[in-house]
């Protein structure tokens, strides 16, 4: 590593587990030049991995175990698992027969399906634009009613978004959405990527109830877009 900056970089990702450059750049008080000089000495020693819009703390798998495939999707499914599997229990209180969800394809949520794959409802349907998700369809009680939305395929999210997503849901009612985001903070919620926000915003629009699903790493963050003020959602979600 080429200062001790470097060092002190890494230090900050232990505690954020993933940061944005300008994060970092606010953080550190350097340039973008300097910081992205940084960022490059750091991912050539595979202390860190360059991730949509930041980096990521490349962390070592425990003895025995590799990673699930390489994927900064996959990885990023083990990154406080403990409090998304917590956030998720607490997400399945909140389900009732008859109801209609939206699962959304962040990685939180879908600790949230494993769930319901092993429920036991006599009516439930399950919306969402996981790809994820929808490869587990068959998982769930056969007579669940699962939606799988289609459009413009996102490997960066392992998702589908996009014009032909909206209007997919522009036919579906909603009765409780389970989301999560990048970031929260002065009263916002942020993604850092414009059709997911997108998508967000109509699934809010159509939703009766909002539950945003947030472990301890999206407080005090921000993301580029907004998808909704704090007060928009009927709860949020914490372990």
């Amino acid at each position: 590593m080429k200062n001790l900056r470097t060092y002190a970089i890494v230090d900050f990702l232990k505690q954020k587990k993933y940061c944005s450059i300008q994060e970092l750049i606010d953080h550190f008080g350097v340039s973008n030049a300097t910081m992205y000089r940084d960022i490059a000495a750091l991912a050539a020693k595979d202390a860190v991995q360059k991730v949509h819009g930041g980096i990521a703390l490349r962390e070592r798998p425990s003895s025995g175990e590799k990673y699930l495939s390489g994927s900064p999707f996959q990885e990023r499914l083990e990154w406080n698992r403990e409090k998304k599997e917590i956030l998720a229990l607490q997400a399945l209180k909140r389900v009732e027969e008859n109801d209609i969800l939206f699962l959304d394809s962040s990685t939180t949520v879908y600790y949230l399906a494993e769930l319901l794959e092993k429920s036991s409802f006599s009516n439930l349907t399950i919306i969402t634009n996981s790809v994820t998700i929808i490869q587990n369809f068959h998982k769930f009680p056969p007579h669940y009613v699962r939606i799988g939305l289609g459009g413009n395929y996102d490997a960066q999210l392992n998702s589908f978004l996009g014009q032909a997503t909206l209007r997919e849901l522009e036919y579906l009612e909603i009765s409780k959405a389970f989301l999560s985001a990048f970031g929260i903070g002065n009263d916002k919620v942020t993604t850092n990527h414009e059709y997911h926000a997108s998508l967000l915003m109509k699934v809010m629009e159509l939703a009766g109830k909002k539950y945003l699903l947030a472990d301890p790493s999206k407080f005090d963050r921000c993301g580029l877009f907004r998808i909704a003020p704090c007060r928009a959602f009927d709860e949020i979600l914490r372990p």
